[in-house]
């Protein structure tokens, strides 16, 4: 499996082999002393699959406490998927990093405990997974604003995106208190 660091530490691009000939191909999407060896803890308690349309923006959502850390891949499509690191004293605090990833290129992002996370299907459609180390706690979830101005997203856009209701109401950085922010320190 090939690793390639981010500009955000613990936020990784992992390439797994793949084995392919004229029948098609073959590839391991989780082992989990690999992914041990990595620093992705174990176990992941629960799996979610997502299935939208080009244009649909699915984020930036977090929860804390019981903060989730995610391994997502697309398995047909494609998205330009984000990590947003919002952990109260980390010294990249804000800031973001983004990548593509696609049936075709099989790619994986592991987005640690702590960062928002949200993508934009790029593609015609996006079959979606995420392999999560936590519980779904909606109490406990945040949604934050896909477009706010202080981080700067990148996304390759045309025109508005599509939005959940949740998402259309979802707060900037600066205006989510503290205390509801995860922290930095605990997260190490």
């Amino acid at each position: 499996m090939k690793v390639i660091e981010t500009a955000i530490p613990g936020v990784l691009i992992l390439e797994p082999k793949v084995f392919g000939d004229e029948r098609g191909y073959f590839m391991e999407t989780y082992r989990t002393n690999r992914y041990e060896d990595l620093g992705i803890p174990a176990p992941f308690v629960q799996d979610n699959l997502s299935y939208s349309r080009r244009g649909v923006l699915r984020g930036l959502h977090v929860q804390h406490p019981h903060a989730q850390g995610k391994l997502v891949q697309v398995m047909d499509g494609e998205v330009f998927d984000v990590a947003v690191d919002i952990r109260r004293g980390s010294p990249t605090f804000g800031r973001w990093v983004g990548a593509t990833l696609s049936g075709e290129n099989r790619r994986q992002f592991w987005i640690p405990p702590g960062f928002a996370h949200g993508f934009l299907v790029t593609g015609d459609s996006a079959l979606f997974i995420y392999k999560n180390t936590a519980y779904y706690s909606p109490e406990t979830e945040l949604s934050l604003r896909w477009d706010d101005p202080e981080i700067g997203i990148d996304w390759p856009l045309e025109g508005a995106p599509e939005l959940s209701a949740k998402d259309s109401v979802a707060l900037c950085l600066n205006e989510i208190p503290p205390e509801r922010l995860p922290d930095y320190e605990a997260s190490l």
